[in-house]
Formats: structure tokens, C-alpha cells, sequence
């Protein structure tokens, strides 16, 4: 991914001047959570932190609890940006 492609999508988050508050502990990670839904970045995001393995924080709607899960389960998956965001 392009440092130019990256920002196009990081500058239309929902979550954009947000960051402290993605990376709650426990039961505020619902809240964050919450932020996500609907978000229109919101694959591009979880592609982000799915293929470059980023183990904090929530991403694209999903904690790191429920990112590691994914990625043991579709261990087959070698781009998650081509399976969630470049579909053709």
C-alpha cells in the first residue's frame, strides 16, 4: 500500500482526530467499537491492520482479540487489502 493511498483512506475515517480513543481497554472497546459502524473506510482500515499483523487497538471494527482469531481461522489469506477492499 502507497503512503499516498494509505492517507486518501486515514483522511476519510469516521474515526480521524480520534486515535487515544481506539486503543481502550476492556469494556470500552465497545464504544470504540461503535465508532467503525457505518464508517466508508471501514475495510480499508481492517485490511490495514489484518495484513500488517497490528496487534493493538481497534481496527476496521475489530479488536485484537478478534483480529488474531481471523488470522489464525483464514490462514490462507496472503492480502487481506485484495480479499476486503481491491475486489474484482
Amino acid at each position: 500500500m502507497t503512503t499516498m493511498h494509505e492517507q486518501d483512506w486515514t483522511t476519510r475515517a469516521k474515526c480521524r482526530g480520534l486515535e487515544d480513543g481506539l486503543f481502550p481497554e476492556a469494556a470500552d472497546q465497545k464504544r470504540a467499537r461503535q465508532i467503525c459502524a457505518g464508517c466508508p473506510v471501514r475495510y480499508e482500515c481492517l485490511a490495514e491492520a489484518l495484513d500488517n499483523r497490528i496487534e493493538w487497538g481497534v481496527w476496521g471494527g475489530m479488536t485484537e482479540r478478534e483480529r488474531r482469531l481471523l488470522l489464525r481461522q483464514r490462514s490462507d489469506v496472503t492480502s487481506w487489502s485484495a480479499l476486503l477492499v481491491n475486489r474484482t
